[in-house]
C-alpha cells in the first residue's frame, strides 16, 4: 500500500459530472475523502455548466473538458486524453464511460499509468442486438480486457453484462456498492411532504408519485404518464413530481397534455434538495428499461418510502425493509396502480432500522470509501 506524503490524484472519466446515478456515487466518495490525502480530477465530454462543477473546483479537484470519443474518433481521443494524464503523476485512472470505458484505459496504458479501472454502471446494452451492434460490443470489451488492469460493476448483474458471467465467477470483478449518507436522508425533516405541498400549491390530501432520473430513453418516463393515466380514472389525488433533466423532457411534457394529466405532472428539473423531496413522496416509481443498480430507489428506501420498481432492476437493491417492490413491464397498468394503493398502506420503519439494515447490506458511504480507497491502493 502506498504512504502518503502529499495528496494524490485520481482520474475520473465521465460523460458529464451532472446528477445521474454514477455521478452521485462519484461525489458521495469524493464528500467523504480525506482530500489533504487524495483528490480526484474529472474529464468529461460536456460542453456546458455542469451540475457539480463549482463544488468539484471548490473541494479541490480540476475538471477538464475534451470532445467525446464518438465526434473526434479515437486516435484524437487518445491524444487529448494522453495530454491530461501527462499533466499530473496519477495514481489511478477511473473510467466510467461503460462500454466506451477501454479508450481512457489505454491511454492510461500508454501514459505508463499504474492502476487502469474500468467500471461498468449498467446492465444492458440499449444500442439493440443485430450482428453489427454485438460485434461492436465484443470489440469494445477486448479492448477493455487488453487496456484495464482493474475491473468493477456498481452490481454483480452490471459486471457480468460488460465483462462476462466466467470473468465475474473467477473474482476477476470488483463489486463496489453505490453507498449513501443515511442520515442525510432519515434525519430530513418529517414535515417534507406539507412544505412541498406548500410550495407547489397542491391539495392536502394529494397523494405524491416521486420519480427522480434523467429523461432519457431508459427511465421509461412514458411509462410513468401512461401507469398515472390509468391512476387517476381510479383517483383523482395522484400527483406526479418528476426531478431531473435531459433530452427527452420536452417529448414527455407533450406526453402528459396529449393524455390530459398535465395538471397532475409537476416537472421539477434538477434539484438538490433530493432527501427532502424523497420524504415528501407517499411513493416512489422506477420503471427502468434497464439498471446497473439503481441509486435513487436506494435513496428512497434511506427515506422510508416505499419503492414501485421495473424487475429489471437488480434485486440488490432491496434493503430488507419492506419498501420494495418489483413488477415486470410487460403486467397490466392496473396491477401496478393496485401496487401503489398496497404500498401507501406500508409501514415506515424507523430511522435506526432503516441505518442498520442499509449498513448492513454494504450500502453505507464510509464503508465504500474504504472499498474505493483500496482499489486506488491508498491507506
Amino acid at each position: 500500500m502506498v504512504k502518503l506524503s502529499a495528496p494524490l490524484r485520481i482520474l475520473h472519466i465521465v460523460s458529464a459530472m451532472d446528477r445521474g446515478g454514477a455521478e452521485t456515487i462519484i461525489m458521495n466518495i469524493y464528500r467523504n475523502l480525506d482530500r489533504e490525502k487524495i483528490q480526484f480530477d474529472f474529464v468529461t465530454h460536456s460542453n456546458k455548466k455542469e451540475d457539480f462543477e463549482d463544488e468539484i473546483i471548490r473541494l479541490g479537484g480540476n475538471l477538464f473538458k475534451i470532445p467525446s470519443l464518438g465526434k473526434v474518433g479515437p486516435i484524437s481521443y487518445l491524444k487529448e486524453l494522453n495530454r491530461i494524464m501527462s499533466s499530473h503523476p496519477y495514481q489511478a485512472v477511473h473510467a466510467h464511460t461503460d462500454y466506451q470505458a477501454g479508450f481512457p484505459a489505454l491511454a492510461a496504458k500508454i501514459a505508463g499509468i499504474k492502476i487502469r479501472i474500468c467500471h461498468s454502471h449498467s446492465n444492458n446494452w440499449a444500442k439493440g442486438n443485430h450482428f453489427k451492434v454485438r460485434f461492436t460490443f465484443k470489440l469494445l470489451q477486448t479492448i477493455m480486457k487488453i487496456s484495464a488492469n482493474r475491473f468493477c460493476g456498481c452490481s454483480p448483474e452490471a459486471a457480468q453484462f460488460m465483462f462476462g458471467k466466467q470473468r465475474v465467477k473467477n473474482g476477476k470483478v470488483t463489486i463496489l456498492n453505490n453507498g449513501i449518507n443515511v442520515n442525510d436522508f432519515t434525519e430530513t425533516n418529517v414535515n417534507s411532504k406539507d412544505s412541498i405541498i406548500r410550495e407547489l400549491g397542491l391539495s392536502e390530501d394529494v397523494k405524491i408519485i416521486g420519480h427522480v432520473g434523467r429523461f432519457s430513453d431508459s427511465k421509461n418516463h412514458l411509462f410513468i404518464m401512461q401507469f398515472l393515466s390509468t391512476l387517476l380514472k381510479k383517483d383523482r389525488r395522484f400527483f406526479a413530481i418528476l426531478i431531473g433533466d435531459g433530452p427527452l423532457r420536452l417529448e414527455i411534457e407533450q406526453k402528459a397534455e396529449a393524455l390530459g394529466i398535465k395538471e397532475h405532472v409537476k416537472f421539477l428539473g434538477v434539484r438538490t434538495d433530493i432527501p427532502r423531496l424523497m420524504k415528501a413522496f407517499d411513493v416512489f416509481l422506477f420503471p427502468s428499461l434497464f439498471e446497473g443498480f439503481g441509486i435513487a430507489a436506494l435513496e428512497a428506501q434511506g427515506s422510508g418510502t416505499p419503492c414501485i420498481l421495473s424487475d429489471t432492476l437488480p434485486k440488490s437493491i432491496d434493503m430488507d425493509l419492506g419498501l420494495a417492490s418489483f413488477i415486470s413491464l410487460q403486467e397490466p397498468l392496473d396491477v401496478w396502480c393496485n401496487e401503489v394503493m398496497r404500498s401507501l398502506m406500508v409501514d415506515t420503519p424507523d430511522n435506526e432500522t432503516i441505518k442498520r439494515k442499509i449498513s448492513n447490506k454494504g450500502y453505507d458511504i464510509h464503508g465504500n470509501v474504504r472499498d474505493w480507497l483500496r482499489l486506488y491502493e491508498v491507506s
